[in-house]
């Protein structure tokens, strides 16, 4: 590999920071990112989910987040399973890249080390599904340990802690899952290193642009902002 290839790999890596950097946890802009305004929009939930008893659209809405974080946590074994079925049809891959005039092809060695990296980032994205969906679980234990709407009006503030407590668990399982989701689309930009080193820097940039776009200029995040 060139030392072009090593700059696109270190540009990859710093924008994936800088993104998650400007999107999570606490806000660092002026203009705040759609997971920073939802992440207001699960407190009002869970301290609305305070003024019922029957709570069985919440738990539903639970259950819908369990089950979105099962599915790619399931979808990202699969891009593993098939990165290594690629690594195993090498000697094929060699044939047809060497033949594809538009592909600045490296070498075995070099593309065996892409797809390495490429599992690399499918397993991490396991990984946060994984914990992701674990945290979902805790978060629905506590909920159900949220006392009923006597029980909130007796003690107003034991009921407001409870409730913290489900809305920081819930925030920090959101968190991750958007963390394995944005290793999911970021790998898109990370396919354009196997055609060149150029490629791979432009696909990034276009996945970021686009992302960027999605968290602070989107109509999803002009339909949920206070006017």
């Amino acid at each position: 590999m060139t030392t072009l290839d090593y700059v696109a790999l270190a540009l990859f890596a710093v924008l994936w920071i800088t993104y998650s950097w400007l999107t999570s946890g606490e806000p660092v802009l002026s203009r705040r990112s759609l997971n920073q305004v939802m992440a207001d929009r699960r407190r009002q939930w869970i301290y609305n989910s305070l003024k019922r008893d029957l709570k069985m659209i919440d738990t539903q809405i639970m259950a819908g987040l369990q089950n979105g974080t099962a599915f790619f946590a399931s979808t990202s074994i699969f891009a593993i399973g098939g990165c290594f079925a690629l690594l195993g049809a090498t000697d094929r891959v060699d044939v047809v890249f060497r033949d594809l005039a538009f592909v600045d092809y490296a070498g075995r060695a070099a593309f065996e080390a892409k797809v390495a990296g490429l599992t690399a980032l499918f397993a991490y994205s396991f990984f946060k599904f994984g914990w992701s969906y674990r945290l979902f679980n805790y978060c629905t234990i506590l909920f159900g340990a949220l006392p009923m709407t006597h029980e909130v009006q007796h003690d107003p503030a034991a009921a407001e802690r409870a409730a913290d407590q489900v809305i920081r668990m819930n925030v920090i399982a959101a968190r991750h899952f958007n963390a394995g989701l944005r290793t999911i689309f970021l790998s898109i930009g990370y396919l354009g290193w196997f055609i060149g080193p150029y490629m791979f820097i432009a696909s990034t940039l276009f996945v970021i642009f686009v992302l960027l776009r999605r968290q602070f200029f989107s109509e999803a995040r002009r339909a949920i902002m206070d006017r």
